[in-house]
């Protein structure tokens, strides 16, 4: 699980409900009903009219993923490579054909086996880089459903102010102050529901999903280039060098740690 947004998530709504209380406030001020129903319930109707209905239905499933840690070791990998760059080097690139159904990504097994099987360079790169664009697609449009709901979210919020202020005003002439109050602060709930849908959850999953999306692209180009650089026969040290311009400073000392 990733905790990241876990705690972020808990520690939003834990912060503001510490606000309202602070704020003089009871939680109680603060649920209204009907402004759930326009603010989410609109948000969540208009979200859905602009996606077909398998992309609704799979929502959870790409929700899911900001809530997981992925597990990503490009060092691991980086040293992998380079280990096959050696043996081909050493062996030719048939004495590959042995370790890939070793390998636990399909996509670099994919590339490896277009090498063994004397696949053209260019070819190798044009297949391998035309999934990565397709994977980036697929994940685009994925989070594209919370991005959607994160833009209709304060719409949907300013509307139910607007229908809280029309209620409002229709009671004006009764000529009760108070009641006149509670109307203002009912009809800006919505707008509260609307920032907060938008600002505490939707927008924050995509840009997690978003950031999910470019480190498993950063892997599947560190796959590219190290088959790429195996097939033209590079030296071990070559590859790995190129490689580890892909890591951090921290990840680049762990790479070097294992190579010694």
């Amino acid at each position: 699980m990733d905790i990241a947004t876990v705690i972020g998530l808990a520690l939003g709504a834990g912060l503001m409900l510490l606000g309202v209380v602070t704020g003089g406030l009871a939680l109680t001020d603060l649920i209204d009903i009907p402004s759930v129903m326009i603010t989410f319930g609109g948000a969540a109707a208009a979200t859905i009219i602009s996606f077909p209905w398998t992309s609704t239905i799979g929502v959870g499933a790409v929700t899911k993923k900001a809530f997981q840690n992925p597990p990503s070791d490009l060092p691991g990998l980086i040293t992998t490579l380079v280990s096959f760059s050696e043996k081909a080097r050493r062996e030719g690139l048939l004495a590959l054909e042995d370790d890939i159904n070793e390998l636990p990504e399909e996509f670099l097994k994919k590339g490896i086996q277009l090498v063994v099987d004397g696949t053209d360079p260019e070819l190798v790169r044009n297949i391998m880089e035309t999934e990565i664009g397709n994977t980036a697609t697929r994940h685009a449009y994925g989070r594209s459903w919370w991005d959607a709901y994160a833009g209709f979210a304060p719409g949907f919020g300013m509307l139910g102010t607007l229908v809280g202020l029309v209620g409002m005003l229709k009671n004006l002439g009764g000529g009760d102050a108070s009641a006149i109050g509670q109307g203002m602060a009912t009809a800006l709930i919505t707008t509260l529901y609307g920032s907060l849908a938008q600002n505490l959850f939707a927008a924050p999953i995509v840009r997690k999903l978003t950031r999910r999306s470019e480190d498993e692209l950063v892997v599947k180009q560190v796959m590219v280039e190290g088959t790429l650089s195996i097939q033209s026969g590079d030296n071990p040290r070559i590859v790995k060098e190129k490689l580890a311009s892909f890591l951090t400073p921290a990840e680049r000392t762990a790479l070097k740690d294992d190579g010694d």
